[in-house]
């Protein structure tokens, strides 16, 4: 609740969805920044799960926000691991 509010309180926009909330396709690709083909091609590969309904493919909202959060995570470890390369070959040095 203390997170809604302090996010209310610096303008940031919200919403509440229930976890077990179904997703299309190109909602998901939408709330990661990417093209439904490309999501279409990580649902494909395992890297998230979906179930089918028909011919349509269904992905959970607790499902693409955790693969957003585990690549949020790796980008930073990278990041991290670049900088201390940085910093190991003198590049930081005055």
């Amino acid at each position: 609740m203390a997170e809604i509010l302090e996010a209310t309180g610096q303008g940031k926009p919200i919403s509440i969805v229930p976890l077990a909330t179904e997703m299309t396709t190109q909602a998901a690709a939408e709330l990661l920044g990417c093209s439904r083909p490309h999501l279409v091609k990580l649902l494909e590969s395992g890297a998230i799960p979906f179930t089918k309904v028909g011919r349509h493919r269904r992905v959970k909202f607790e499902d693409v926000m955790n693969y957003k959060e585990k690549k949020r995570t790796e980008r930073e470890a990278l990041l991290i691991e670049i900088m201390k390369e940085d910093e190991d070959s003198g590049l930081y040095d005055s």
